[in-house]
């Protein structure tokens, strides 16, 4: 994979915190606050999907209220004309449900960080060789812990595996004992209108689960 300045820092957040916060539905009005709280708390990766009132305003405003160290991106990134609109917004990363190779290549070919979803091993592999930067394994529902360490023994030892869907405190470890690299964490970390200092105390616990987990 190319060292580009944003999968450099991509690799550098994920050795200090290896969860994307998922806030879906924020309001730009709400995201520098939120923002804030999450990197209090100790995440480095923040996701604003497109289907939030606003996005690119949000993700604008985290950036601009963030430290270097903290990455902000697009989420539910649909399609490779999408990818330019979040760059310009100051966004570094494109996360996707889906595998389509042309928005991997569209995110890869303006320096961006990319995170497609893959269900089986055939669209691991598939993201893999488009250029992806890690895997959301999504929804994280249909992949249990058994699926995952089926796939880690495949794939690459140097891919980056998320679960994504569902995900839990208390889910965290049965994931990372069967080779999950780390987490999106979405509806159990923030919800529509949720106050900062709630999604700041949630984003407590899951990081304290990880500190756990990690330090296991």
């Amino acid at each position: 994979m190319p060292e580009t300045p944003a999968h450099l820092r991509f690799e550098t957040a994920l050795r200090a915190m290896p969860l994307i916060a998922i806030v879906r539905g924020i309001k730009p009005v709400e995201a520098a606050p939120v923002a804030g709280a999450l990197q209090a708390a100790g995440f480095r990766i923040v996701e604003v999907p497109l289907n939030s009132p606003d996005p690119l305003d949000s993700i604008a405003r985290m950036r601009r209220a963030l430290p270097a160290d903290v990455l902000v991106g697009a989420g539910t990134v649909l399609r490779a004309d999408d990818v330019e609109r979040v760059k310009a917004a100051g966004g570094e990363l494109i996360v996707m449900p889906h595998g389509d190779p042309a928005v991997i290549r569209a995110a890869k070919a303006v320096g961006l960080v990319c995170v497609p979803g893959a269900l089986t091993p055939t669209e691991a592999f598939a993201a893999l060789d488009a250029g992806a930067d890690a895997l959301k394994l999504f929804p994280a529902e249909l992949i249990s812990p058994r699926i995952v360490k089926a796939m880690r023994a495949v794939l690459p030892k140097a891919a980056h595996l998320f679960a994504v869907g569902g995900i839990t405190p208390d889910t965290m470890a049965d994931y990372v004992r069967a080779g999950a690299t780390g987490f999106g964490l979405g509806s159990a970390l923030y919800g529509p209108g949720a106050s900062a200092d709630l999604v700041g105390a949630n984003a407590r616990r899951f990081a304290d689960s990880w500190r756990a987990i990690a330090g296991a």
